[in-house]
């Protein structure tokens, strides 16, 4: 095989290219912004000017070309595809799938359509968000999403510890006392409507406690991480070893 280089690039391999918005937040591992939560390396490109609290509260359409231009950079960089570090990018998904020639999953919402199929039609997906009045019909709508008589969202907004860690950005994180308020917030859905299926976490810092909120719940829970693992399979295919 022969390789070529391109100009004033230093690293290469990256599969993955993520678009990140400017935050002031402890990222732990299983948070999408912290590396070791994927076993392959991703390519973070900080969108300089763009405030993830901005983004997060839905007042960031100004950011759109700084979110094309940034995701040009890292399709020449080489990267198969392109995600992002907030679930309320949609606004940007399809601004930026349009300005290039690979994949964009800006939002961990393009899953939903998908969800509701494997689900099943007499059940529900709850929706955690870190903001739940950014979350309405206009977004769901985008991502291909008009019937939203399935879904229930959970805000998570409402909790004290989330919303000072990631809303306010205090620059401090408990995790056991996220963990708890991550999980009190599943248990609320569900008791509120017993019929849901599966959660689906919205927020990129919610990943760490999917498997917490399995074990209080007994559910299945989407998450943004796994889903980057996915996509990160099928841009890079792998052979498969064994017998028969």
């Amino acid at each position: 095989m022969i390789y070529h280089a391109r100009q004033g690039q230093v690293a290469y391999g990256y599969a993955i290219g993520m678009l990140c918005a400017e935050w002031n937040i402890p990222f732990v591992p299983g948070d999408l912004n912290n590396a070791n939560t994927f076993n392959f390396p991703v390519r973070y490109e900080t969108v300089p000017g763009a405030s993830g609290a901005d983004v997060l509260r839905g007042s960031g359409d100004s950011f759109a070309e700084l979110m094309i231009n940034a995701a040009k950079k890292l399709e020449s960089e080489g990267v198969r595809a392109i995600t992002g570090n907030c679930g309320f990018m949609l606004a940007f998904q399809d601004r930026v799938a349009a300005a290039v020639d690979i994949p964009v999953f800006l939002t961990s919402l393009v899953q939903l359509p998908m969800l509701l199929q494997m689900i099943g039609p007499d059940k529900q997906l709850g929706i955690l968000t870190a903001n739940s009045a950014g979350l309405g019909d206009k977004e769901f709508a985008t991502v291909g999403v008009h019937d939203t008589s399935r879904l229930r969202v959970q805000g998570m907004e409402n909790y004290p510890h989330f919303n000072d860690v990631i809303l306010k950005e205090l620059g401090t994180l408990d995790e056991d006392h996220m963990r708890s308020e991550v999980v009190t917030a599943a248990q609320d859905l569900v008791r509120a409507h017993p019929q849901i299926g599966a959660f689906m976490l919205e927020c990129s810092d919610l990943p760490p406690y999917s498997k917490a909120i399995h074990e209080a719940t007994g559910l299945p829970v989407f998450d943004w991480a796994n889903f980057i693992n996915y996509v990160y399979h099928a841009t890079v295919p792998h052979n498969y070893n064994g017998i028969v």
